[in-house]
């Protein structure tokens, strides 16, 4: 059967051509909402259950932070931006987790998540050189397992089995994720991640709605206006991500290069198999597509393809007019990578037939 037939909702955004011919088609789904939930513009079904995987990190770091644990640990915004990362292992990285658990009064026996090959090539040849073994410590989710690890201890829960979907802490991030999504709590589904936490499933435009809020609460704390303890919240994990980028991904990578491309002026969040997640805050740009107030964009390809959900959101930002040419620029390797064979002769290229469904 193919994908077309599994999701009969599911139009082909991507194709990739080598030559004229088409070589792949890839599928996939785009919600775009503004900070009060409504949808604007989709493509495909906006309301794709979809498993948001590391894109839902920031509302897993909003349980931890509202638990106390980061003032109680003495965590600074850089260990909350490597909390919301898929991070490229790199010794910042490492070293980083390292702190958060010696500050968490945990130790790297604690973590329940494994070593596994770095997201990044030129980690993965400096561990071959040397032959490392990566440990959990390494894992690009280490920094949310760390803050799990403070979460647990403040609210008194035992370390022990802090991943496990029945321990208190991880019940209270099944209440939060819901909640800040705007849904029951029956509302999500819920699976295993790869790093072994629970992970969310939940409505595409609602992972769009997640971000929106990242963005609108930092437009509103910007603005001075008093804001609630969990839109305070919301306001520094936005700080963090984007005043650390280089935490939240890494060299060269996507999250990283977006986030100091468009400079504070969005957040942005990779997750496993093909999902992305953009919050934009508010600005002429976001009016003229008659948002009221942030924009949220969410992505999901149907097959899994990171290359391609990266090409997706870069091609999104420049269908939106989101930024300026200058700041799209530094994302053109992902939107339009060049296919080079082995003799470095360029034998194909990516195509887009994205064409947003206004809601307005």
């Amino acid at each position: 059967m193919s994908q077309s037939e599994l999701n009969p909702a599911a139009p082909v955004a991507a194709t990739i051509y080598r030559g004229d011919s088409i070589e792949n088609t890839h599928l996939a789904h785009v919600a775009v909402v503004d900070a009060d939930g409504r949808l604007l513009y989709s493509f495909g079904d906006a309301a794709r259950m979809t498993l948001a995987r590391s894109a839902a990190k920031p509302a897993q770091a909003l349980t931890v932070l509202e638990t106390g644990a980061l003032d109680q640990c003495g965590f600074d915004e850089a260990d909350l931006a490597l909390m919301c990362a898929s991070h490229s292992s790199e010794p910042r990285h490492i070293e980083r987790t390292r702190g958060m658990l010696a500050k968490a009064q945990a130790s790297e026996a604690d973590l329940r998540c494994g070593g596994h090959p770095p997201l990044s090539d030129a980690v993965y040849v400096d561990w071959i050189q040397r032959g490392f073994t990566p440990t959990g410590v390494c894992s690009n989710c280490s920094g949310k397992h760390a803050g799990m690890l403070a979460g647990a201890r403040s609210i008194g829960a035992a370390l022990a089995g802090y991943e496990l979907p029945e321990h208190p802490l991880q019940v209270r991030v099944k209440r939060t994720v819901a909640s800040v999504c705007d849904l029951p709590d029956e509302g999500v589904e819920w699976a295993i991640d790869g790093c072994n936490l629970p992970t969310p499933a939940f409505p595409l435009d609602r992972l769009a709605r997640l971000f929106a809020k990242l963005a609108a609460a930092r437009d509103q704390q910007e603005a001075g206006a008093a804001t609630p303890p969990r839109t305070a919240a919301l306001a520094r994990i936005y700080r963090a991500m984007t005043s650390y980028p280089e935490l939240v991904g890494g060299e060269g990578r996507f999250c990283t290069l977006l986030m100091q491309a468009f400079d504070g002026a969005l957040v942005g969040k990779v997750g496993a198999d093909g999902s992305y997640a953009i919050g934009v805050r508010a600005s002429h740009q976001t009016a003229r597509l008659g948002a009221q107030g942030a924009l949220g964009i969410a992505l999901k390809v149907e097959d899994g393809s990171p290359g391609v959900a990266y090409a997706i959101a870069a091609e999104l930002l420049a269908v939106l007019g989101i930024g300026t040419p200058d700041q799209r620029a530094a994302l053109e390797g992902f939107r339009a990578p060049k296919r080079l064979n082995t003799m470095g002769i360029e034998i194909g290229r990516m195509g887009f037939s994205i064409e947003l469904a206004a809601h307005r």
